[in-house]
């Protein structure tokens, strides 16, 4: 039975904005007609990448994540699927062939990171990364970081990484922004892992309308807002015209006498 008292993120996944059709876009594209057998999905959330990855053939998948999900709410079956305490090191005693974990980084408290990192690469010599950037807007963001961060600690671990996958997907519209701009890839390294390239630091353009959404959406929220208390306060110290009382005591009385009247 499912330990649902292992919950750590403060997080509501029916809130979360991924798709399976995104999910299905990147995959494609990576496993190139060619699905691995086995996936594992730390941070899967609703299981939207696993259900992805059946789709296009994987057989085997199975899914972590650090908050309870309903079993209706869950793409895959309920035994694919177990929540953790994702700030300890899991350890399911196995290997898979490629590890995902998207988006799920940032919402660990940064003392957890190298944790993290070593639950991956306990897992996979191949794993698919992504966290977001900071300034990145999203439920509980507390450790956001640039790339090069999560590269380090996947050096440490003898993994090294490159994000040639994340212009593969740049321009694929279906694919959410988040994941075109934060993607990358760690191998096991047969060389000396930490003499790759660094990864850049770079901020998608749809990112940036995202952004620009938010901002407009603040201000028209604080516009709104002052435009109703300078409304109230008008009333409430009698700077409106007297006609303006004596239409609104008028609406008032007609409206109360109104639901006094029997209904024919």
């Amino acid at each position: 039975m499912t330990d649902y008292s292992a919950s750590t993120i403060d997080f509501d996944h029916k809130c979360n904005l991924h798709s399976v059709s995104g999910a299905w876009a990147a995959l494609h594209k990576l496993f190139a007609g060619l699905p691995p057998t086995s996936v594992l999905d730390i941070g899967c959330g609703t299981g939207t990448w696993l259900r992805a990855a059946l789709d296009l053939g994987v057989s085997e998948v199975y899914g972590i994540d650090g908050v309870p999900i309903e079993p209706d709410e869950l793409l895959v079956p309920q035994q694919f699927f177990q929540v953790e305490d994702l700030t300890r090191r899991i350890d399911l005693g196995r290997k898979f062939d490629i590890v995902l974990c998207l988006e799920l980084a940032e919402h660990l408290p940064a003392d957890a990171a190298p944790t993290l990192i070593g639950t991956l690469v306990t897992h996979s010599d191949l794993i698919l990364f992504s966290a977001a950037a900071p300034d990145q807007q999203g439920q509980h963001h507390i450790n956001c970081q640039w790339p090069s961060y999560w590269q380090d600690l996947f050096n440490m671990q003898g993994y090294v990484c490159d994000d040639s996958f994340r212009w593969q997907l740049w321009e694929i519209q279906a694919v959410e922004p988040w994941y075109r701009q934060n993607i990358f890839v760690a191998r096991r390294a047969s060389v000396i892992a930490g003499q790759e390239p660094r990864i850049n630091s770079v901020i998608h353009p749809d990112m940036l309308r995202i952004k620009a959404f938010e901002v407009f959406e603040r201000i028209e929220r604080e516009v709104e807002r002052r435009s109703v208390n300078k409304c109230i306060d008008e009333i409430e110290t009698g700077s409106k015209s007297l006609s303006w009382y004596i239409s609104l005591f008028s609406k008032t009385i007609a409206a109360k006498v109104g639901r006094r009247l029997p209904r024919l």
